[in-house]
Order: structure tokens, then sequence, then C-alpha cells
């Protein structure tokens, strides 16, 4: 497990849609969609994304996604909630938290995934250049109104004016919403399919919707159901119970595995994200299952000694070795313990043990071979960390640990071009222009790195037009 604070970053690259499609009550502002373009706190964590994996691919499957390369991205938030945008699927850690079933987010990303298999992202963007339109022409209207009655001295003519061009507005407005708590319903719809056709209940989505509910009632608010872009849970509620409760598949519970790795994942994000306080009370209900010994751990990694810490994860590989997150969470306290040359071997047995490939887990060994120092150990540094993002292109931390070996390795040009590749997939294209170009100042003509390069010089005068 590496240090989930660490692990947050911004993404820039992801902010560009005109409009988000949330799981949640949620009214749809420009403040929201300016918010969202402004970049997303993201987590990585191999071990949650993983699992999460797991629990989408059925249901992309049912979907016909599974072709499509949907990207799942953990956002770093403590609210329940899960949007999509082009082609990636967004999902809270306060929902992982809080959920305490796999079967509450599998439902959470059957109703994502009937967005996307929906299309309603694209119909979205229609309808809000329908109704920026019907605003437009209603703000026109108002305004002329608002001249003729200026003209004539007509005090009557000219209120009714204003009145026209914020009438129109509201209309657009409504308009807007009620098309959107049209396509919620659809996506409710559709996960109640993909659930099906998988074999999994549909109960997780019912509660879901309950703690919306509760959640409701508790903050005294008064909501105009007219107003909002989500339909109200109760309304959700009563529109799916029956449909859900006759399915075969209601009282169908997750596997016990499935359930240890969510609990796991749970106690990971708390220890993480929430406190020592507030982590150890949620293990503490969960006394004596392994999950718990897993986030007691954690915490004590985060806030307690090494020794013990390392002491209790080895118990932890005792118990089950074959797990690559007990073996990662070691290598995580090895290397805060100033121990690198070990760290880097438990990373390895992490790698080779972890069913999923993750990009993370090889750069993060090679994190631990650059703090070894030698030039042997910095050069498999480099083919480490250049393994993960083979995995995973996007992980802009990994190139500027590249960036670093390469530096220690005295390859200038390579750095240079790892740099301008870290900020390529940050989004900040006039930066990785710069590095680029120095890069090629250094590189061969159009060898494969040089050509790279210019790929990012591109972007980069394309950005400033």
């Amino acid at each position: 497990m590496t240090n989930l604070p660490v692990k947050v970053r911004s993404v820039s690259r992801v902010g560009k849609a005109l409009a988000t499609l949330s799981l949640g009550v949620a009214m749809l502002t420009s403040a929201c969609v300016q918010g969202f373009a402004q970049g997303v706190p993201v987590v990585r964590d191999a071990e949650i994304e993983a699992l999460v994996r797991d629990y989408s691919r059925p249901i992309f499957n049912a979907a016909g996604l599974s072709k499509a390369g949907i990207q799942i991205v953990l956002v770093n938030d403590r609210s329940f909630n899960a949007f999509v945008a082009g082609r990636r699927m967004f999902i809270n850690t306060g929902a992982l938290m809080q959920a305490d079933t796999p079967n509450e987010i599998i439902g959470v990303i059957a109703h994502e995934a009937g967005h996307l298999a929906g299309g309603h992202q694209q119909r979205l963007r229609d309808q809000l250049e329908r109704a920026k339109t019907m605003a437009i022409i209603a703000g026109l209207l108002g305004a002329g109104a608002i001249v003729a009655g200026g003209a004539s001295d007509n005090r009557g003519l000219a209120g009714a004016g204003i009145g026209l061009a914020t009438g129109g507005s509201e209309v657009a407005r409504r308009s807007l919403l009620s098309y959107q708590r049209g396509e919620e319903m659809a996506a409710d719809r559709s996960a109640i399919t993909y659930l099906d056709k998988t074999g999994q209940s549909g109960k997780g989505m019912l509660t879901t919707f309950q703690r919306f509910q509760s959640a409701l009632s508790l903050s005294g608010a008064r909501v105009d159901p007219y107003r909002v872009s989500h339909p109200m849970p109760q309304d959700r509620i009563s529109n799916l119970q029956t449909l859900i409760q006759k399915s075969p598949n209601y009282n169908k519970a997750d596997s016990p595995a499935l359930q240890q790795r969510h609990d796991m994942a749970r106690f990971k994000i708390a220890a993480y994200t929430q406190g020592q306080a507030a982590a150890s009370r949620m293990i503490a209900k969960n006394p004596g299952t392994l999950a718990a010994k897993y986030g007691d751990a954690q915490v004590t990694y985060l806030y307690g000694n090494l020794r013990s810490a390392q002491s209790k994860t080895d118990a932890l590989i005792a118990a089950q070795p074959g797990n690559p997150y007990f073996h990662e969470l070691r290598g995580d306290i090895l290397m805060k313990a100033g121990r690198p040359k070990e760290a880097a071997a438990a990373y390895g047995k992490a790698i080779q043990l972890d069913p999923a490939k993750s990009g993370l887990l090889p750069v993060m060994q090679g994190q631990a071979l650059l703090a070894i120092g030698t030039p042997d150990a910095v050069k498999q540094a480099v083919a480490q960390i250049n393994k993960g993002l083979e995995r995973d292109r996007e992980n802009i931390s990994a190139y500027r640990h590249l960036a670093q070996a390469q530096g220690m390795l005295g390859n200038v040009a390579e750095a240079e071009l790892a740099t301008a590749e870290g900020h390529y997939y940050s989004g900040a294209y006039k930066d990785a222009a710069i590095f680029a170009a120095r890069a090629q100042t250094r590189l061969k003509p159009n060898s494969p790195a040089w050509m790279r390069a210019q790929d990012i010089i591109n972007q980069g005068k394309s950005a400033r037009r």
C-alpha cells in the first residue's frame, strides 16, 4: 500500500467534458461543471483499483462496454458519489468507504454503466446546447421588448420584456433538469438489467438510495423536485423496489472472499483519509477479522511504531502469503524505515504475485531502487519504471522518478523527455513543449524518442492557439 495522500493528484485532462452525469441528488450548475474542469483529485492505489475493476468487469460485459476502453478513476472525496465523463467512470473513495458491501458499489457501477451504454453524455450535451439556445432567444426577445418599451416610454412593455427574459431562462433550465431526471431513471433501470444478467442482487442500489433519502431527511432541507437534476431518492426507491425484490437474485449475497477484499479497501481508505482515531473506531467494529488486522497494520505503519507495523504485516503474510498487497505494505514499511534494498525485494514479490499486473507496483520498486543509489540499482530502476509506464501511461509521478533516474545516469535528453511526458499527461502542454524541445536538441533526429518529443511540441503549439 502506498501513502494515499501522496498519490492524490489533480487531473486536468479529464476536466474538459461539457457536463457530467452523477449518481446522487444534485443540481446541474455552472459552478459544478467549472469545478470539474479545474481538475479532479485522483487517488492511485493498486489494490483498490484492482478491486473496482473486478467489480466492473461483469457489469461492463452485460452492458456491451467490455471493449469500450472504460477507465475507472478513484476520486479523493468523502461524499458518496460517482459520475462519468468521456470514457472515464469516477468513483469517490467516500462511496467505497461508506458502502458496507461490494454489492452497493457494484450497483453504483451498474448505474453509471447505464449512462455510458445509453449514450446519455452526448444527448445531455445536445440538451445543454438546446437549453442555451432557448435562453439566448428568450434573452433577445426580452431585450427587444425592453428597448421597445423604452423607446415608446411604455413601462408595461419594458417590464414584460424583463419577465420574458428571465422566464425564458427558467423554462430552459427546467426543461433541461426534467430531461436529466428522465436519463437518471433510465440508468437505474439499465442497472437492474445488468445486475440480473450477471446474477447479482439489486439490493445494494436500494440501500444506496435509502442512504440518500436519510441524508436528505436529516439535513432538513426543503428541495423543489423540479429544480434538481436527479429524481428524489424516495421516488427512485418506489420505482425500483418491486422490480428488484421480485428478482431471483434479490437475496444473493457477495462471496466471503469478495467481502473481505472490500473491507480491506475500506479500512485502508479510512487509515489514509480519516485519521488514526476514526480508522481505529471503524476497525474495532470488526474485531479479529483479517481485514481488521490489515487495517490495524496500516494504522500502525502511518501513526505508530514501524517495528510493530512490520511484525503485524509479517503475520498477515504468514496467514495469506499469496496476497500481493501485504508484500506491498511490507515494502512501504521498509522504505519508511530507510531500508530500500529490502523494500525493493518486497515490492518485487508483490509484482510477482499481482494478478492485475498493475503499473503502480513496478514504479514503487523503481523508487526503492533509486533510493539504493548505486549505478546498477538506478539502471534497474529505469527498467522497472518503464515497465510500469508501459502498463499505465498516465502515471504522472512515474515520469518524475524516471527523470530523476535518467539524470542520475547522466542521460540528460531522456530526463528532459520524461519531464515533458509528465507535464503532458498532467495537461500542462506548454511546459511539456518546452522540455520536449530541450530534449530534441540532444536526441537523434527522427528517432522514436525525437518523434515523441515532436508530438508533444505540436500539442503545445495547439494549446497556445
